[in-house]
């Protein structure tokens, strides 16, 4: 099936890995887990592996993750 640019506009669906993710279901952007931000797929670099969840920035993740 063709994608046309308004099926790659929504949130995506990733698998994130331990160097890296894989798209799961196309999409532009993925959603902060603790703050709802929206954060488009070229500006991802935080996530949990464990918890498959992405982070807007490092200082969020480094809170969200405290044990």
């Amino acid at each position: 099936m063709l994608m046309t640019s308004n099926d790659r506009g929504g949130e995506a669906k990733l698998h994130y890995g331990p160097n890296g993710f894989r798209v799961l279901r196309p999409g532009s952007h993925v959603v902060c887990a603790a703050t709802g931000e929206i954060i488009p797929l070229v500006e991802l670099r935080y996530w949990s592996v464990v918890h498959q969840e992405p982070y807007a920035s490092a200082d969020i993740a480094t809170e969200r993750l405290k044990p």
